[in-house]
């Protein structure tokens, strides 16, 4: 063979061999897209798995909220909305599906492309997806909801923000996202944010807009009436756009949904006692037991229906402000643990019925192993030895009392573990060198009967040690202003977590968030330590990689004395109208706004 002809041939098969490899790197577009692996559902698949496809439309259902609203854009950092309205009124991309840890399927777009290594991903919008308003719903639309999400709307849309280098339209129904963060989440994230209307918003002051100002969507319902603090009348849509397509079949059956709104939890029982309200979440056990005999239940009108769930517990309890003292020290917040006399409060409020919450992803298999850290979990701890908190890698396990009330042994713990801190009981009051009285106060939302039934009960703990313990009740305007703004010292807690955790952990105790109003960092967690787990959780490639790093991360939370943790829902507990119905087969997450009353229909027979 002639040698120049053999270096053009080999220079033409690197050529070719350059542009099939970048053909391989580009994934075909796809109907769906998960975390790791493929979506379960098939590209013809019919609808969701626990959703009824020919479920009846119709039907009118009043749902109950406590404290009030002043705003009815859940998008925005300022005011208070119902948290409901960002399931029922605005659509993103794609939608969640609650049956599998993290997977998407199309909704305003009909399908996704990705490479392997998740550096971009490309989105392509459904004709005929519309606006309640009749409007196309367009790439500008697209573009500009991630701009101005982004920048004027609320802090939990920033991160992502952050993290996308550019956006651009490809074609006329098309758009890809270029990443600068090392996430395999981001292409999912940016399939999640919702899709505001261009052509209402622009030129507009976005982020303080008045109540009147209702933003446009494009999902099933429309707000059709209000009054301000009292209530939301959602009517759902008869063009909505989407009816038809899989993942809206069964779906948003109920043509009326109403919330109403209460002064608080007592009052809005009373309320669905008497057939005001037609479904009421139950969270005690106890109450569920004792309390849901009253005549509409004797008759059937009522039913109670339990919801069991495959996901984590979350953390729910006390969370304690660090950013000043004296929770600033771990050994305070650890005898605020010590005194919190769990097994007695626990028997009191719900007879002991519901098991203790051990660590932020207990009841999954994201949870931390009890005892030393080994394996790869150890791997990505022992290089911040020195940074951790005791019990982070040798093993921390949350102290059990007697059951009895005086709980003498975890206040004997309490008492010692202040003096280590610099604190002493004299005459009767706990102070430090300087004689300053350990003081604080503990915020709590008006309404919230078993928050401050439990208050109640651990007050009484704390002030035999000495500390001069207050507790300030608000209306829950006030209360979301304070809490936002990280102006209080402990507060009553509750942060649901997923599966598949990824960019939002930022948000809820990475350093960054620590001092950025409105984030959900309210324990005000800066540690290094955190920040490295939640990166390992996010560049992980493989699913042993990624549960790993979130046990690592488990530890590291949970050792860090936070908060004190109440007890976990391991069932969902709805009683409702008979005549609402909803499919046998469940997802694994439960019950949540995407099952009750997104699958659920009417059945007046």
């Amino acid at each position: 063979m002639n040698t120049v002809f053999f270096f053009r041939l080999m220079r033409n098969f690197a050529f070719f061999a350059v542009i099939l490899g970048a053909l391989q790197a580009r994934a075909e577009p796809a109907h769906g897209i998960s975390m790791y692996g493929d979506p379960a559902l098939p590209p013809d698949f019919v609808s969701l798995p626990y959703a009824r496809p020919d479920a009846p439309k119709g039907g009118s259902i009043t749902l109950g909220n406590t404290g009030g609203f002043n705003s009815l854009n859940p998008y925005v950092h300022k005011g208070t909305s119902p948290w409901q309205l960002r399931f029922f009124t605005h659509e993103a991309l794609m939608g969640r599906s609650w049956d599998e840890p993290f997977a998407l399927y199309g909704v305003l777009a009909e399908s996704v492309e990705v490479p392997d290594d998740r550096t971009w991903v490309e989105f392509t919008l459904r004709e005929g997806a519309r606006f309640s308003d009749g409007s196309p719903v367009t790439v500008e639309d697209v573009l500009f909801s991630y701009e101005v999400l982004g920048t004027e709307g609320h802090p939990r849309y920033h991160s992502l923000h952050a993290q996308i280098d550019t956006i651009t339209q490809t074609g006329p129904r098309s758009l890809r996202i270029t990443f600068t963060g090392d996430s395999r989440e981001l292409a999912l994230l940016a399939g999640m944010r919702p899709i505001l209307s261009k052509a209402q918003w622009e030129g507009r002051d976005f982020a303080n807009a008045p109540l009147a100002d209702i933003p446009i969507g494009s999902g099933p319902y429309v707000v059709s009436d209000y009054e301000a603090g009292r209530f939301v009348q959602l009517t759902r849509n008869p063009d909505y756009w989407g009816a038809d397509i899989p993942f809206r079949r069964g779906t948003h059956n109920i043509d009326q949904i109403k919330l109403d709104f209460y002064g608080d939890a007592s009052v809005m029982f009373e309320a669905f006692k008497a057939g005001e309200i037609s479904a009421l979440r139950e969270f005690n056990a106890d109450k569920w037991a004792r309390l849901y005999d009253f005549p509409a239940v004797a008759r059937g009108d009522i039913v109670k229906s339990e919801i069991p769930h495959g996901k984590p517990s979350g953390m729910t309890g006390f969370v304690m402000n660090t950013r000043t003292p004296p929770f600033d020290d771990w050994r305070v917040r650890e005898a605020m643990i010590l005194a919190f006399n769990f097994e007695f409060i626990n028997d009191t409020l719900t007879g002991s019925s519901q098991p203790r919450i051990t660590s932020y992803f207990s009841n999954s298999e994201l949870a931390f192993v009890p005892g030393p850290a080994t394996g790869k979990v150890a791997d990505l701890l022992s290089p911040f030895a020195d940074d951790l908190l005791p019990g982070t890698l040798e093993g921390y396990t949350l102290p059990q009392s007697d059951g009895s009330e005086r709980n003498r042994r975890g206040i004997r713990q309490a008492m010692a573990l202040l003096q280590e801190a610099g604190w002493s009981a004299q005459d009767g009051v706990m102070q430090n060198g300087a004689g300053d009285p350990l003081a604080f106060t503990i915020l709590l939302s008006q309404g919230s009967s078993e928050n401050k039934a439990i208050t109640d009960l651990y007050v009484s703990a704390l002030r035999r040690l000495g500390i001069d313990v207050a507790v300030e009740t608000t209306d829950s305007a006030q209360y979301v202003q304070r809490t936002t703004a990280f102006d209080f010292d402990m507060t009553p807690y509750r942060r649901a977590l997923s599966l598949s955790p990824g960019n939002e952990q930022r948000f809820y105790w990475g350093s960054a968030a620590a001092d950025q109003e409105g984030s959900r960092n309210l324990m005000g967690a800066t540690s290094p330590v955190i920040d490295a787990m939640i990166d390992a959780m996010l560049v992980a490639r493989s699913q042993e990689d990624f549960v790993a790093a979130v046990r690592a991360l488990d530890r590291t939370l949970t050792a860090g004395r936070y908060v004190i943790p109440f007890w976990q829902y391991t069932v969902g507990r709805i009683a409702h109208d008979a005549r609402l119905r909803f499919p046998e087969q469940l997802p694994i997450y439960g019950d949540g706004p995407n099952f009750m009353p997104q699958v659920w229909w009417f059945e007046d027979s």
